[in-house]
């Protein structure tokens, strides 16, 4: 796994217009808490942050005052495009200890299914798993080649690293080819029905700052 590193600076707690002033200087709000320490609040480079969500990393490293120091981002809440992060949480953690995380799913290949006018829908798309910090996996890649129609793909066929335990149902549907509309699902379901069913899982992100400050949109 690899970790990202982030700039940071201290920051004082302001509310909503200290916050708008540092995003205008291109900084993202944080605060950092756990292991029974005062909460820290922090604000880190927005570009750091950006490349460190979209690679997917779960562990950073800070550097703040001269120190570096790895974390594990916890929350993140992002503004009305949902691109932009807004606040961040970190959580302070031992390399000794095991965590738990979302780790995102990435289906692979095309379904045979789909020749025959068949939909993948993607069901769920974050696994919940436990594991030592270190062994958090960035993605966890599943092929979908083999499903055909009203197949599904379950959380028991994804593979994980031996150390990474998986807290879903292993019968939970990560995955299922519906066929073409106006036909029948292998339930006996209308597929428009269950397609209006199987929307994919939205995580939403974001909560309130340790140190009192709100939310902003």
């Amino acid at each position: 796994m690899e970790i990202a590193t982030i700039q940071g600076e201290t920051r004082k707690t302001g509310g909503h217009h200290q916050n708008e002033r540092l995003r205008r200087r291109s900084l993202v709000p944080a605060v950092i808490y756990g292991h029974n320490q005062p909460p820290e609040t922090v604000a880190l480079s927005l570009h750091d942050t950006v490349l460190a969500l979209t690679h997917m990393r779960h562990v950073i490293k800070v550097q703040l005052g001269g120190q570096e120091t790895q974390y594990l981002i916890k929350d993140v809440q992002y503004d009305h495009t949902q691109q932009t992060p807004i606040h961040v949480d970190l959580m302070r953690v031992d390399v000794n200890e095991r965590v738990r995380v979302k780790v995102p799913i990435e289906l692979r290949g095309t379904p045979k299914g789909t020749a025959e006018g068949g939909t993948l829908v993607h069901v769920l798309s974050e696994l919940d798993v436990e594991c030592l910090l270190l062994q958090i996996p960035d993605v966890l890649r599943a092929r979908v080649d083999h499903l055909d129609l009203n197949e599904m793909l379950h959380v028991r066929d994804i593979a994980v690293p031996a150390d990474v335990k998986v807290l879903h149902n292993p019968e939970d549907i990560v995955a299922v080819v519906h066929p073409p509309r106006g036909t029948e699902t292998a339930e006996g379901v209308p597929a428009e029905a269950a397609e209006g069913a199987a929307e994919p899982e939205v995580i939403t992100k974001g909560k309130e700052e340790a140190e009192g400050e709100g939310k902003e949109s």
